[in-house]
Protein backbone atom coordinates (compact mmCIF):
# COMPACT_ATOMS: atom_id res chain seq x y z
CA UNK A 1 0.00 0.00 0.00
CA UNK A 2 2.98 2.24 0.79
CA UNK A 3 4.33 2.28 -2.15
CA UNK A 4 1.49 2.50 -4.40
CA UNK A 5 0.85 6.07 -2.23
CA UNK A 6 4.53 7.07 -3.07
CA UNK A 7 4.28 5.79 -6.88
CA UNK A 8 0.73 7.99 -7.39
CA UNK A 9 2.43 11.01 -6.02
CA UNK A 10 5.33 11.04 -7.89
CA UNK A 11 3.06 10.76 -11.05
CA UNK A 12 0.81 13.41 -10.02
CA UNK A 13 3.43 16.22 -9.07
CA UNK A 14 5.07 14.81 -12.50
CA UNK A 15 1.60 15.58 -14.21
CA UNK A 16 1.28 18.92 -11.95
CA UNK A 17 4.30 20.43 -13.53
CA UNK A 18 4.17 19.28 -17.21
CA UNK A 19 1.98 22.62 -18.36
CA UNK A 20 6.14 23.78 -18.31
CA UNK A 21 6.65 20.75 -20.78
CA UNK A 22 3.85 21.34 -22.76
CA UNK A 23 4.36 24.60 -23.89
CA UNK A 24 8.02 24.12 -24.82
CA UNK A 25 6.38 22.14 -27.89
CA UNK A 26 4.32 25.13 -28.19
CA UNK A 27 5.75 25.84 -31.52
CA UNK A 28 4.62 22.48 -33.21
CA UNK A 29 0.65 21.97 -34.40
CA UNK A 30 -1.21 19.71 -31.45
CA UNK A 31 -1.71 16.56 -33.69
CA UNK A 32 2.39 16.45 -33.91
CA UNK A 33 2.51 16.66 -30.71
CA UNK A 34 0.57 14.34 -29.69
CA UNK A 35 1.70 11.81 -32.57
CA UNK A 36 5.82 12.33 -31.27
CA UNK A 37 4.48 11.57 -27.69
CA UNK A 38 3.46 7.92 -28.92
CA UNK A 39 6.62 7.53 -30.98
CA UNK A 40 8.97 8.34 -28.43
CA UNK A 41 6.90 6.79 -25.67
CA UNK A 42 6.87 3.31 -27.68
CA UNK A 43 10.45 3.64 -28.42
CA UNK A 44 11.81 4.16 -25.15
CA UNK A 45 9.46 1.27 -23.13
CA UNK A 46 10.61 -0.72 -26.03
CA UNK A 47 14.56 0.17 -25.06
CA UNK A 48 13.44 -0.74 -21.50
CA UNK A 49 12.10 -3.84 -22.43
CA UNK A 50 15.70 -4.76 -23.57
CA UNK A 51 17.67 -3.88 -21.43
CA UNK A 52 15.78 -5.64 -18.90
CA UNK A 53 15.54 -8.53 -21.04
CA UNK A 54 11.72 -8.75 -21.00
CA UNK A 55 10.82 -8.38 -24.67
CA UNK A 56 9.90 -11.91 -24.94
CA UNK A 57 7.87 -12.24 -22.16
CA UNK A 58 5.73 -8.77 -23.35
CA UNK A 59 5.07 -10.36 -26.22
CA UNK A 60 3.91 -13.71 -24.51
CA UNK A 61 1.65 -12.01 -22.76
CA UNK A 62 -0.05 -10.33 -25.05
CA UNK A 63 -2.30 -13.09 -25.87
CA UNK A 64 -6.28 -13.16 -25.91
CA UNK A 65 -8.76 -10.81 -27.42
CA UNK A 66 -10.28 -9.64 -24.25
CA UNK A 67 -6.98 -8.33 -23.66
CA UNK A 68 -6.32 -6.71 -26.69
CA UNK A 69 -9.90 -5.10 -26.44
CA UNK A 70 -9.05 -3.43 -23.56
CA UNK A 71 -5.85 -2.39 -24.21
CA UNK A 72 -7.10 -0.96 -27.80
CA UNK A 73 -9.69 1.02 -25.45
CA UNK A 74 -7.72 2.46 -23.04
CA UNK A 75 -4.55 3.46 -25.55
CA UNK A 76 -7.43 5.74 -27.57
CA UNK A 77 -8.90 6.83 -23.86
CA UNK A 78 -5.13 7.73 -23.39
CA UNK A 79 -4.79 9.21 -26.98
CA UNK A 80 -8.07 11.83 -26.54
CA UNK A 81 -7.10 12.73 -23.19
CA UNK A 82 -3.22 13.48 -24.12
CA UNK A 83 -4.24 15.75 -27.02
CA UNK A 84 -7.14 17.63 -24.89
CA UNK A 85 -4.67 18.26 -22.84
CA UNK A 86 -2.15 19.69 -25.43
CA UNK A 87 -4.64 21.65 -26.85
CA UNK A 88 -5.75 23.15 -23.71
CA UNK A 89 -2.53 24.30 -22.45
CA UNK A 90 -1.00 25.64 -25.65
CA UNK A 91 -4.49 27.69 -25.78
CA UNK A 92 -3.87 29.09 -22.72
CA UNK A 93 -6.88 26.84 -21.21
CA UNK A 94 -4.63 25.58 -18.18
CA UNK A 95 -6.68 26.42 -15.80
CA UNK A 96 -9.26 24.98 -17.50
CA UNK A 97 -7.74 21.90 -17.37
CA UNK A 98 -6.79 22.20 -13.58
CA UNK A 99 -10.97 22.33 -13.31
CA UNK A 100 -10.89 18.83 -15.44
CA UNK A 101 -8.50 16.89 -13.33
CA UNK A 102 -10.26 18.27 -10.35
CA UNK A 103 -13.40 16.98 -11.43
CA UNK A 104 -11.46 13.54 -12.36
CA UNK A 105 -10.99 12.22 -8.62
CA UNK A 106 -14.92 12.12 -8.18
CA UNK A 107 -15.29 10.25 -11.81
CA UNK A 108 -12.66 7.90 -10.02
CA UNK A 109 -14.36 7.56 -6.97
CA UNK A 110 -17.46 7.01 -8.65
CA UNK A 111 -16.36 3.99 -11.23
CA UNK A 112 -14.95 2.60 -8.27
CA UNK A 113 -18.07 2.23 -6.66
CA UNK A 114 -20.56 1.53 -9.50
CA UNK A 115 -17.91 -1.14 -11.49
CA UNK A 116 -15.51 -2.32 -8.66
CA UNK A 117 -18.32 -2.33 -5.74
CA UNK A 118 -15.77 -0.01 -3.26
CA UNK A 119 -17.50 1.40 -0.55
CA UNK A 120 -17.21 4.87 0.90
CA UNK A 121 -18.28 5.66 4.16
CA UNK A 122 -21.01 8.47 5.27
CA UNK A 123 -18.36 11.15 5.45
CA UNK A 124 -16.62 10.29 1.90
CA UNK A 125 -20.42 10.67 0.99
CA UNK A 126 -20.86 13.64 1.88
CA UNK A 127 -16.89 14.88 0.75
CA UNK A 128 -17.92 13.79 -3.06
CA UNK A 129 -21.12 15.81 -2.53
CA UNK A 130 -19.74 19.17 -1.47
CA UNK A 131 -17.08 18.23 -4.50
CA UNK A 132 -19.65 18.08 -6.56
CA UNK A 133 -21.14 21.16 -5.24
CA UNK A 134 -17.90 23.32 -6.32
CA UNK A 135 -17.95 21.41 -9.79
CA UNK A 136 -21.58 22.16 -10.29
CA UNK A 137 -21.32 26.05 -9.05
CA UNK A 138 -17.64 26.36 -11.35
CA UNK A 139 -20.14 25.07 -14.32
CA UNK A 140 -22.41 27.97 -13.72
CA UNK A 141 -19.70 30.43 -13.24
CA UNK A 142 -18.44 29.56 -16.82
CA UNK A 143 -21.61 30.56 -18.12
CA UNK A 144 -21.48 26.58 -20.31
CA UNK A 145 -20.49 23.23 -20.06
CA UNK A 146 -16.33 23.29 -19.70
CA UNK A 147 -16.12 20.76 -22.48
CA UNK A 148 -12.28 20.75 -21.99
CA UNK A 149 -12.37 20.05 -18.19
CA UNK A 150 -15.05 17.35 -19.21
CA UNK A 151 -12.97 16.02 -21.90
CA UNK A 152 -10.22 14.98 -19.42
CA UNK A 153 -12.09 13.83 -16.36
CA UNK A 154 -14.26 11.44 -17.95
CA UNK A 155 -11.64 9.92 -20.62
CA UNK A 156 -8.77 9.62 -17.42
CA UNK A 157 -11.48 8.49 -15.23
CA UNK A 158 -12.04 5.49 -17.54
CA UNK A 159 -8.63 4.93 -17.78
CA UNK A 160 -7.74 4.38 -14.34
CA UNK A 161 -10.82 2.25 -14.28
CA UNK A 162 -9.46 -0.18 -17.26
CA UNK A 163 -5.89 -0.11 -15.49
CA UNK A 164 -7.42 -1.15 -12.21
CA UNK A 165 -8.62 -4.50 -13.88
CA UNK A 166 -6.17 -4.94 -16.69
CA UNK A 167 -4.14 -8.03 -16.64
CA UNK A 168 -0.68 -7.09 -17.68
CA UNK A 169 1.69 -5.47 -15.56
CA UNK A 170 2.41 -1.45 -16.07
CA UNK A 171 5.06 -1.96 -18.34
CA UNK A 172 3.57 -4.31 -20.47
CA UNK A 173 0.71 -2.28 -20.09
CA UNK A 174 2.22 0.66 -21.38
CA UNK A 175 3.94 -0.98 -24.32
CA UNK A 176 1.01 -2.69 -25.63
CA UNK A 177 -1.03 1.01 -25.49
CA UNK A 178 1.84 2.76 -27.27
CA UNK A 179 2.45 -0.05 -29.76
CA UNK A 180 -1.45 0.35 -30.70
CA UNK A 181 -1.37 3.98 -30.88
CA UNK A 182 2.09 3.25 -33.34
CA UNK A 183 1.33 2.74 -36.69
CA UNK A 184 -1.37 5.64 -37.16
CA UNK A 185 0.90 8.27 -35.56
CA UNK A 186 3.80 7.32 -38.14
CA UNK A 187 1.76 7.01 -40.82
CA UNK A 188 0.27 11.05 -39.63
CA UNK A 189 4.42 11.89 -39.11
CA UNK A 190 4.83 10.56 -42.18
CA UNK A 191 2.21 12.25 -44.25
CA UNK A 192 3.29 15.77 -42.58
CA UNK A 193 6.61 15.52 -43.37
CA UNK A 194 6.24 14.41 -47.01
CA UNK A 195 3.94 17.30 -47.52
CA UNK A 196 6.59 20.02 -46.09
CA UNK A 197 5.14 20.65 -42.31
CA UNK A 198 6.44 18.66 -40.38
CA UNK A 199 8.60 20.41 -37.12
CA UNK A 200 10.74 17.60 -36.38
CA UNK A 201 13.99 18.05 -37.19
CA UNK A 202 13.17 21.35 -39.31
CA UNK A 203 15.94 23.78 -38.45
CA UNK A 204 14.52 24.47 -34.73
CA UNK A 205 16.97 22.10 -32.71
CA UNK A 206 15.26 22.64 -29.55
CA UNK A 207 12.17 21.95 -30.47
CA UNK A 208 13.38 18.60 -31.81
CA UNK A 209 14.97 17.75 -29.10
CA UNK A 210 12.08 18.25 -26.56
CA UNK A 211 9.67 16.02 -29.12
CA UNK A 212 12.39 13.63 -28.54
CA UNK A 213 12.25 13.43 -24.69
CA UNK A 214 8.66 13.23 -25.40
CA UNK A 215 8.75 9.69 -24.69
CA UNK A 216 10.62 9.80 -21.16
CA UNK A 217 8.34 12.55 -19.75
CA UNK A 218 5.42 10.81 -20.80
CA UNK A 219 5.76 7.20 -19.94
CA UNK A 220 7.70 7.80 -16.27
CA UNK A 221 4.73 8.97 -14.57
CA UNK A 222 2.17 6.78 -16.58
CA UNK A 223 4.28 3.75 -15.46
CA UNK A 224 4.05 5.05 -11.79
CA UNK A 225 0.36 5.65 -12.32
CA UNK A 226 -0.45 2.67 -13.65
CA UNK A 227 1.86 0.84 -10.48
CA UNK A 228 -0.30 2.99 -8.01
CA UNK A 229 -3.80 2.04 -9.69
CA UNK A 230 -2.75 -1.92 -9.25
CA UNK A 231 -1.81 -1.11 -5.79
CA UNK A 232 -3.91 1.05 -4.21
CA UNK A 233 -8.18 1.53 -4.40
CA UNK A 234 -9.40 3.37 -7.23
CA UNK A 235 -11.03 5.82 -4.53
CA UNK A 236 -7.66 6.51 -3.18
CA UNK A 237 -6.01 6.91 -6.72
CA UNK A 238 -8.86 9.23 -6.84
CA UNK A 239 -8.01 11.98 -3.80
CA UNK A 240 -4.32 11.46 -5.14
CA UNK A 241 -5.18 13.52 -7.91
CA UNK A 242 -5.89 16.56 -6.37
CA UNK A 243 -2.13 17.16 -6.27
CA UNK A 244 -1.89 17.34 -10.65
CA UNK A 245 -4.76 20.15 -10.96
CA UNK A 246 -3.76 21.88 -7.59
CA UNK A 247 -0.08 22.24 -9.35
CA UNK A 248 -1.48 22.99 -13.07
CA UNK A 249 -4.11 25.55 -10.96
CA UNK A 250 -1.13 27.70 -9.57
CA UNK A 251 0.90 27.25 -12.96
CA UNK A 252 -1.82 28.89 -14.96
CA UNK A 253 -2.88 31.64 -12.31
CA UNK A 254 1.07 32.52 -11.08
CA UNK A 255 3.10 31.98 -13.89
CA UNK A 256 1.37 31.79 -16.84
CA UNK A 257 -1.19 34.50 -14.89
CA UNK A 258 -4.25 33.33 -16.98
CA UNK A 259 -7.81 34.78 -16.37
CA UNK A 260 -9.10 34.15 -12.90
CA UNK A 261 -12.14 35.78 -11.04
CA UNK A 262 -13.08 35.69 -7.56
CA UNK A 263 -16.22 33.94 -8.22
CA UNK A 264 -14.17 31.21 -9.63
CA UNK A 265 -11.53 30.83 -6.55
CA UNK A 266 -14.99 30.13 -4.72
CA UNK A 267 -15.71 27.15 -6.50
CA UNK A 268 -12.17 25.98 -6.10
CA UNK A 269 -12.25 26.74 -2.62
CA UNK A 270 -15.10 24.57 -1.82
CA UNK A 271 -13.38 21.24 -3.89
CA UNK A 272 -10.28 21.90 -1.11
CA UNK A 273 -12.71 22.04 1.70
CA UNK A 274 -13.90 18.35 0.25
CA UNK A 275 -10.36 17.35 -0.81
CA UNK A 276 -9.77 18.30 2.89
CA UNK A 277 -12.81 16.38 5.12
CA UNK A 278 -11.72 13.25 2.66
CA UNK A 279 -8.40 13.04 3.95
CA UNK A 280 -9.33 14.25 7.72
CA UNK A 281 -11.79 11.50 7.57
CA UNK A 282 -9.58 8.60 5.99
CA UNK A 283 -6.62 9.66 8.52
CA UNK A 284 -9.42 9.27 11.74
CA UNK A 285 -10.56 6.20 10.03
CA UNK A 286 -6.88 4.35 10.05
CA UNK A 287 -6.58 5.73 14.04
CA UNK A 288 -9.87 4.15 14.64
CA UNK A 289 -8.30 0.90 13.00
CA UNK A 290 -4.69 0.52 14.50
CA UNK A 291 -6.04 -0.74 18.09
CA UNK A 292 -7.93 -3.38 16.81
CA UNK A 293 -5.06 -4.15 14.04
CA UNK A 294 -3.03 -4.85 17.52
Amino acid sequence: MKKGIIYGIGAYLMWGFFPVFIKQLGAAPSPQILAHRITWSFAFLFLVLLIMRQWGGFRKSVTGKRTILLYTASALLLAANWLTYIIAVNTDHVIESSLGYFINPLVSVMFGVIFLHERLRNFQWLAVGIAALGVAYLTFDYGSLPWIALILAVTFGLYGLIKKVAPLSSLNGLTLETSILLLPALVYLGFVQVQGEGVFGAGDARLTFFLAISGVITAIPLLMFSEAAHRIPLSMVGLLQYIAPTCQFLLGVLVYQEAFSPSRLVGFVIIWSALGLFWVEGYFHQRSLRPVLA
